[in-house]
Protein backbone atom coordinates (compact mmCIF):
# COMPACT_ATOMS: atom_id res chain seq x y z
CA UNK A 1 0.00 0.00 0.00
CA UNK A 2 1.47 3.21 -1.14
CA UNK A 3 -0.16 6.84 -1.40
CA UNK A 4 -2.86 8.30 -1.26
CA UNK A 5 -3.89 5.95 1.31
CA UNK A 6 -0.70 6.23 3.65
CA UNK A 7 0.01 9.91 3.69
CA UNK A 8 3.58 10.41 5.72
CA UNK A 9 2.21 13.94 6.71
CA UNK A 10 -0.62 13.09 8.56
CA UNK A 11 0.97 13.20 11.85
CA UNK A 12 2.49 16.17 11.18
CA UNK A 13 -0.53 18.49 10.80
CA UNK A 14 -0.10 20.16 13.87
CA UNK A 15 2.21 20.51 17.19
CA UNK A 16 0.48 18.63 19.24
CA UNK A 17 0.20 15.91 16.64
CA UNK A 18 3.82 15.89 16.35
CA UNK A 19 4.39 15.95 19.69
CA UNK A 20 2.33 13.14 20.54
CA UNK A 21 4.49 10.88 17.90
CA UNK A 22 7.68 12.24 18.50
CA UNK A 23 10.71 9.59 19.12
CA UNK A 24 13.50 11.60 20.65
CA UNK A 25 12.83 13.97 23.44
CA UNK A 26 15.20 16.45 25.36
CA UNK A 27 14.59 16.51 28.79
CA UNK A 28 16.46 19.40 31.40
CA UNK A 29 17.17 16.11 33.32
CA UNK A 30 19.42 15.02 30.93
CA UNK A 31 21.37 18.15 31.19
CA UNK A 32 24.81 18.52 32.96
CA UNK A 33 25.93 22.14 33.45
CA UNK A 34 29.92 22.98 33.66
CA UNK A 35 31.24 25.34 35.68
CA UNK A 36 34.67 26.92 35.76
CA UNK A 37 35.84 27.77 39.38
CA UNK A 38 39.02 29.47 40.07
CA UNK A 39 40.81 30.78 43.40
CA UNK A 40 39.64 33.86 44.73
CA UNK A 41 36.66 35.54 46.50
CA UNK A 42 33.52 37.10 44.99
CA UNK A 43 34.69 36.62 41.86
CA UNK A 44 31.96 36.21 38.58
CA UNK A 45 34.08 36.99 35.80
CA UNK A 46 32.65 36.81 32.26
CA UNK A 47 35.01 34.71 29.67
CA UNK A 48 35.67 36.45 27.08
CA UNK A 49 36.10 32.93 24.40
CA UNK A 50 32.33 31.63 25.56
CA UNK A 51 29.57 33.43 25.50
CA UNK A 52 27.63 33.47 28.83
CA UNK A 53 29.73 31.75 30.68
CA UNK A 54 31.64 32.97 34.06
CA UNK A 55 34.66 32.39 36.30
CA UNK A 56 33.25 31.76 40.16
CA UNK A 57 34.85 32.34 42.39
CA UNK A 58 34.29 28.83 45.29
CA UNK A 59 32.17 31.46 47.73
CA UNK A 60 29.69 32.35 44.49
CA UNK A 61 29.61 29.49 42.74
CA UNK A 62 27.34 28.19 44.76
CA UNK A 63 24.56 30.31 43.61
CA UNK A 64 25.14 29.52 40.24
CA UNK A 65 24.40 25.81 41.40
CA UNK A 66 21.07 26.88 43.06
CA UNK A 67 20.32 28.50 39.97
CA UNK A 68 20.70 26.07 38.04
CA UNK A 69 18.93 23.32 40.69
CA UNK A 70 15.71 25.49 40.82
CA UNK A 71 16.37 25.37 36.67
CA UNK A 72 15.60 21.35 37.24
CA UNK A 73 18.96 20.55 36.09
CA UNK A 74 20.13 17.61 38.11
CA UNK A 75 23.97 18.07 37.97
CA UNK A 76 27.47 20.12 37.66
CA UNK A 77 30.60 19.57 36.41
CA UNK A 78 33.38 21.63 37.85
CA UNK A 79 37.11 22.62 36.46
CA UNK A 80 39.26 24.29 38.77
CA UNK A 81 41.70 26.57 37.73
CA UNK A 82 44.08 27.19 40.89
CA UNK A 83 46.00 30.32 41.95
CA UNK A 84 49.78 28.34 41.41
CA UNK A 85 50.59 25.62 39.27
CA UNK A 86 53.75 23.47 39.29
CA UNK A 87 54.88 20.28 37.25
CA UNK A 88 52.75 17.82 39.35
CA UNK A 89 49.74 20.02 39.45
CA UNK A 90 49.88 19.55 43.48
CA UNK A 91 46.89 21.66 43.76
CA UNK A 92 44.69 19.57 42.22
CA UNK A 93 44.65 17.31 45.32
CA UNK A 94 45.04 20.13 47.82
CA UNK A 95 42.06 20.12 50.71
CA UNK A 96 41.63 23.17 50.41
CA UNK A 97 41.77 23.47 46.48
CA UNK A 98 39.44 25.71 44.44
CA UNK A 99 37.31 22.67 43.52
CA UNK A 100 37.11 21.29 46.63
CA UNK A 101 36.16 24.46 48.42
CA UNK A 102 33.17 24.65 45.74
CA UNK A 103 31.97 20.74 46.08
CA UNK A 104 31.79 21.65 49.68
CA UNK A 105 30.08 25.11 49.26
CA UNK A 106 27.56 23.58 46.51
CA UNK A 107 26.37 20.34 48.92
CA UNK A 108 26.00 23.40 51.88
CA UNK A 109 23.47 25.15 49.69
CA UNK A 110 21.80 22.62 47.06
CA UNK A 111 22.63 19.39 48.97
CA UNK A 112 20.48 17.33 46.25
CA UNK A 113 22.45 18.62 43.18
CA UNK A 114 24.68 16.65 42.01
CA UNK A 115 28.32 17.42 42.05
CA UNK A 116 30.38 16.06 39.00
CA UNK A 117 33.96 17.18 39.01
CA UNK A 118 36.63 16.67 36.09
CA UNK A 119 39.59 14.70 37.52
CA UNK A 120 43.15 15.74 34.84
CA UNK A 121 45.88 17.50 36.05
CA UNK A 122 46.19 20.07 32.38
CA UNK A 123 44.04 22.77 34.25
CA UNK A 124 47.11 22.63 37.55
CA UNK A 125 50.19 21.57 35.80
CA UNK A 126 52.62 24.74 34.45
CA UNK A 127 53.06 22.22 31.80
CA UNK A 128 49.44 22.45 30.72
CA UNK A 129 49.61 18.42 29.71
CA UNK A 130 47.01 16.19 31.50
CA UNK A 131 50.16 14.29 33.20
CA UNK A 132 53.51 14.43 34.49
CA UNK A 133 56.89 14.20 32.38
CA UNK A 134 60.10 11.52 32.83
CA UNK A 135 62.72 12.72 31.27
CA UNK A 136 64.47 10.49 28.52
CA UNK A 137 67.15 9.82 30.83
CA UNK A 138 65.03 9.19 33.61
CA UNK A 139 63.27 6.57 31.37
CA UNK A 140 65.83 4.69 29.98
CA UNK A 141 67.31 3.96 33.50
CA UNK A 142 63.73 3.02 34.70
CA UNK A 143 63.53 5.70 37.38
CA UNK A 144 60.15 7.72 38.04
CA UNK A 145 59.01 11.17 37.53
CA UNK A 146 61.49 14.18 37.21
CA UNK A 147 61.24 17.44 36.69
CA UNK A 148 61.56 18.61 33.17
CA UNK A 149 63.22 21.25 31.57
CA UNK A 150 60.10 23.14 29.56
CA UNK A 151 62.64 25.02 27.29
CA UNK A 152 64.72 21.77 26.10
CA UNK A 153 61.37 19.70 26.13
CA UNK A 154 59.56 22.14 23.80
CA UNK A 155 62.81 21.84 21.31
CA UNK A 156 62.54 18.00 21.74
CA UNK A 157 58.23 17.92 20.73
CA UNK A 158 58.59 20.65 17.91
CA UNK A 159 58.60 16.70 15.60
CA UNK A 160 56.78 15.19 18.18
CA UNK A 161 54.40 14.26 20.89
CA UNK A 162 55.26 14.71 24.93
CA UNK A 163 56.35 11.74 26.95
CA UNK A 164 53.96 11.38 29.51
CA UNK A 165 54.96 9.10 32.31
CA UNK A 166 51.36 6.93 32.29
CA UNK A 167 51.69 5.30 35.34
CA UNK A 168 52.95 7.84 37.96
CA UNK A 169 50.25 9.76 36.64
CA UNK A 170 47.95 7.38 37.52
CA UNK A 171 48.95 8.12 41.44
CA UNK A 172 48.07 11.87 40.93
CA UNK A 173 44.51 11.39 39.02
CA UNK A 174 43.67 8.68 41.92
CA UNK A 175 44.79 11.17 44.82
CA UNK A 176 42.67 14.18 43.06
CA UNK A 177 39.40 11.60 43.15
CA UNK A 178 39.92 10.76 46.29
CA UNK A 179 40.26 14.55 47.42
CA UNK A 180 37.06 15.08 45.59
CA UNK A 181 34.74 12.41 46.94
CA UNK A 182 36.26 13.51 50.57
CA UNK A 183 35.10 16.84 50.01
CA UNK A 184 31.41 15.20 48.65
CA UNK A 185 31.61 15.17 44.82
CA UNK A 186 28.83 12.32 44.06
CA UNK A 187 30.31 11.63 40.45
CA UNK A 188 34.20 11.73 39.37
CA UNK A 189 35.06 12.32 35.82
CA UNK A 190 38.58 11.09 35.13
CA UNK A 191 39.21 12.93 31.28
CA UNK A 192 42.99 12.41 31.31
CA UNK A 193 42.33 9.46 28.80
CA UNK A 194 46.13 7.72 30.34
CA UNK A 195 45.63 3.86 30.34
CA UNK A 196 44.24 2.47 33.40
CA UNK A 197 43.05 5.72 35.47
CA UNK A 198 39.84 4.09 35.92
CA UNK A 199 41.09 1.16 37.76
CA UNK A 200 43.05 3.30 39.32
CA UNK A 201 40.48 5.54 41.15
CA UNK A 202 37.92 3.33 41.43
CA UNK A 203 40.52 1.12 43.29
CA UNK A 204 41.71 4.17 45.69
CA UNK A 205 37.90 5.33 46.16
CA UNK A 206 36.81 1.47 47.17
CA UNK A 207 39.78 1.38 49.66
CA UNK A 208 38.95 4.54 51.33
CA UNK A 209 35.10 3.95 51.76
CA UNK A 210 33.82 5.96 48.66
CA UNK A 211 32.30 2.71 47.15
CA UNK A 212 28.93 4.67 46.06
CA UNK A 213 31.25 7.90 44.49
CA UNK A 214 30.36 6.98 41.00
CA UNK A 215 32.85 7.14 37.74
CA UNK A 216 31.67 9.06 34.43
CA UNK A 217 35.03 7.89 32.19
CA UNK A 218 35.51 10.57 29.74
CA UNK A 219 36.07 6.66 27.88
CA UNK A 220 36.30 7.89 24.02
CA UNK A 221 37.98 11.45 24.36
CA UNK A 222 39.34 12.85 20.76
CA UNK A 223 42.02 15.59 20.21
CA UNK A 224 39.55 17.31 18.85
CA UNK A 225 40.29 21.20 16.96
CA UNK A 226 36.79 21.98 18.87
CA UNK A 227 38.19 22.73 22.40
CA UNK A 228 39.81 26.09 21.39
CA UNK A 229 37.58 27.88 23.75
CA UNK A 230 37.33 26.16 26.72
CA UNK A 231 41.19 25.68 26.49
CA UNK A 232 41.18 29.22 27.21
CA UNK A 233 38.18 29.37 29.45
CA UNK A 234 40.24 26.44 31.50
CA UNK A 235 43.84 27.88 31.31
CA UNK A 236 44.74 24.56 30.10
CA UNK A 237 46.77 25.24 26.70
CA UNK A 238 49.42 23.17 26.65
CA UNK A 239 53.07 25.23 27.08
CA UNK A 240 54.66 23.00 24.03
CA UNK A 241 53.81 19.90 22.36
CA UNK A 242 50.02 18.61 21.87
CA UNK A 243 47.93 15.90 23.35
CA UNK A 244 47.88 13.79 20.46
CA UNK A 245 50.10 10.93 22.31
CA UNK A 246 46.69 10.59 25.03
CA UNK A 247 44.12 11.60 22.97
CA UNK A 248 42.03 9.34 20.68
CA UNK A 249 43.06 10.11 17.10
CA UNK A 250 39.43 11.70 15.16
CA UNK A 251 39.69 8.87 12.59
CA UNK A 252 39.52 6.14 14.47
CA UNK A 253 35.90 4.47 15.95
CA UNK A 254 36.57 0.54 16.75
CA UNK A 255 39.73 2.12 19.17
CA UNK A 256 36.75 4.38 20.75
CA UNK A 257 34.86 1.07 21.57
CA UNK A 258 37.53 -0.73 23.21
CA UNK A 259 38.46 2.50 25.01
CA UNK A 260 34.60 2.42 26.15
CA UNK A 261 34.65 -1.67 27.07
CA UNK A 262 38.12 -1.36 29.05
CA UNK A 263 36.92 1.45 31.14
CA UNK A 264 33.67 -0.66 32.01
CA UNK A 265 36.11 -3.52 32.81
CA UNK A 266 38.05 -1.03 34.56
CA UNK A 267 35.07 0.01 36.89
CA UNK A 268 33.01 2.78 34.96
CA UNK A 269 29.65 3.67 35.89
CA UNK A 270 29.12 6.22 33.20
CA UNK A 271 30.88 6.33 30.15
CA UNK A 272 31.36 9.50 27.81
CA UNK A 273 32.13 10.81 23.69
CA UNK A 274 33.89 13.56 23.42
CA UNK A 275 33.16 15.62 21.71
CA UNK A 276 29.90 15.32 20.28
CA UNK A 277 28.32 16.84 16.98
CA UNK A 278 31.48 15.53 15.01
CA UNK A 279 31.14 11.74 16.59
CA UNK A 280 27.37 11.49 16.60
CA UNK A 281 28.39 7.92 14.54
CA UNK A 282 30.39 6.90 18.09
CA UNK A 283 27.68 7.85 20.12
CA UNK A 284 25.55 5.54 18.44
CA UNK A 285 27.93 2.76 17.98
CA UNK A 286 28.34 2.63 21.67
CA UNK A 287 24.36 2.57 22.11
CA UNK A 288 23.99 -0.29 20.14
CA UNK A 289 26.84 -2.33 21.92
CA UNK A 290 27.05 -0.91 25.32
CA UNK A 291 24.13 -1.43 28.08
CA UNK A 292 25.33 1.62 30.33
CA UNK A 293 24.71 5.00 30.68
CA UNK A 294 26.33 6.99 27.79
CA UNK A 295 27.30 10.98 28.12
CA UNK A 296 27.89 13.18 25.07
CA UNK A 297 30.15 16.41 25.95
CA UNK A 298 28.67 19.09 23.37
CA UNK A 299 32.01 21.09 23.71
CA UNK A 300 32.99 24.64 23.70
CA UNK A 301 34.05 25.12 19.93
CA UNK A 302 30.35 23.57 18.93
CA UNK A 303 28.34 25.78 21.55
CA UNK A 304 30.52 28.94 20.14
CA UNK A 305 30.32 28.12 16.10
CA UNK A 306 26.87 28.25 16.72
CA UNK A 307 26.84 31.48 18.96
CA UNK A 308 28.79 33.41 16.27
CA UNK A 309 26.40 32.00 13.67
CA UNK A 310 23.01 33.70 15.38
CA UNK A 311 25.36 36.45 16.02
CA UNK A 312 25.65 36.97 12.27
CA UNK A 313 22.19 36.72 11.64
CA UNK A 314 22.14 33.25 10.15
CA UNK A 315 20.31 31.13 12.10
CA UNK A 316 17.56 31.19 15.17
CA UNK A 317 20.35 30.30 18.12
CA UNK A 318 17.46 28.61 20.14
CA UNK A 319 15.87 26.73 17.75
CA UNK A 320 19.41 25.36 16.64
CA UNK A 321 20.28 24.87 20.15
CA UNK A 322 17.34 22.87 20.08
CA UNK A 323 18.34 20.48 17.08
CA UNK A 324 21.42 19.70 18.10
CA UNK A 325 20.70 18.38 21.47
CA UNK A 326 18.00 16.79 19.65
CA UNK A 327 21.07 14.86 17.33
CA UNK A 328 23.25 14.12 20.16
CA UNK A 329 20.22 12.55 22.29
CA UNK A 330 18.89 11.06 19.05
CA UNK A 331 22.19 9.19 18.49
CA UNK A 332 21.88 7.21 22.10
CA UNK A 333 23.61 9.00 24.41
CA UNK A 334 21.25 9.41 27.75
CA UNK A 335 23.25 12.38 29.30
CA UNK A 336 24.42 15.41 27.62
CA UNK A 337 27.13 18.06 29.38
CA UNK A 338 26.51 21.35 27.62
CA UNK A 339 26.92 24.99 28.15
CA UNK A 340 23.19 25.62 26.46
CA UNK A 341 22.13 23.71 29.93
CA UNK A 342 20.52 26.57 31.41
CA UNK A 343 19.17 27.88 28.48
CA UNK A 344 17.92 24.39 27.28
CA UNK A 345 15.97 24.14 30.44
CA UNK A 346 14.48 27.57 30.50
CA UNK A 347 12.60 26.51 26.85
CA UNK A 348 12.27 23.45 27.82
Amino acid sequence: MGFPEIRMRRLRTNATMRRMVRETTVRVDDLIYPLFVRAGQGLKTPIPSMTDCFHFSPDRVAEEAAEVADLGVPAVLLFGLPAQKDEKGSEAWSEDGVVQQAIRAIKSRTPDLLVVTDVCLCEYTSTGHCGVFRSPSARDRGMGFQPMNHRQDADATKTSSPRIDNDATLELLAKMALSHAQAGADIVAPSDMMDGRVRAVRQVLECNGFDEVAILSYAAKFASAFYGPFRDAAESTPAFGDRKSYQMDPANAREALREIELDLEEGADLVMVKPALSYLDIIRRARERFDCPIAAYNVSGEYMMLHAAAAAGLLDRDAAMLEMLTSIKRAGADIVLTYFAKRAAKLL
